[in-house]
């Protein structure tokens, strides 16, 4: 059964491209998440900060290969959920760290991994990813799409989504695939 989740770790080339690179997701497709306005925005809008929107991936998962503990394990691995509105040079709350979700049922499930990170102190500061229900979700231009795979030998690139790769497959060696 396929399952999905918006996540936003910052940029979402970074979402996206890890788990394009994870064994039982289905899609991951960058867009944003959670603002104000009733209509889709452009790039240029949202990286004002001014609309309210996160840049986010909608992770589409098989559950049958997948568990949504995985999926946030990966989440919270892969980047910084411990900096407000920001992801290493990438500043604004465009960037900020969120769970959103369009099931009650998966609350649960996000506050017990939220609840595992803390204990095991995988950060020395707290957690600041936001989790709220999912009140909109726009695709982002076609061209933020698969931007990694069109262009991994861009700096950005080479200097901050090639590490996020190297964490998952150091970590979750058991569902990486290597190609996206």
């Amino acid at each position: 059964m396929n399952k999905s989740i918006v996540l936003a770790g910052g940029c979402f080339w970074c979402t996206e491209a890890v788990f394009g690179r994870v064994n039982g997701v289905v899609t991951a497709v960058s867009g944003y998440a959670n603002g104000g306005s009733e209509s889709a925005l452009s790039y240029e809008q949202v990286c004002t900060g001014r609309t309210g929107f996160a840049e986010a991936c909608r992770v589409t998962f098989d559950t049958e290969t997948i568990s949504m503990q995985d999926i946030l394990l990966i989440f919270f691995t892969t980047h910084n959920p411990t900096t407000l509105n920001r992801q290493g040079a990438d500043a604004g709350t465009q960037y900020r760290s969120g769970i959103y979700y369009d099931n009650e049922t998966d609350v649960e499930a996000i506050r017990a991994v939220i609840l595992q990170v803390q204990d095991e102190a995988w950060y020395a500061d707290s957690i600041v990813t936001e989790v709220l229900p999912l009140t909109q979700f726009f695709e982002a231009e076609a061209y933020h799409q698969h931007y990694f795979a069109q262009h991994p030998t861009a700096g950005y690139c080479q200097i901050v989504i090639n590490p996020k790769l190297g964490k998952l497959k150091q970590s979750f060696a058991h569902l990486y695939k290597s190609e996206a």
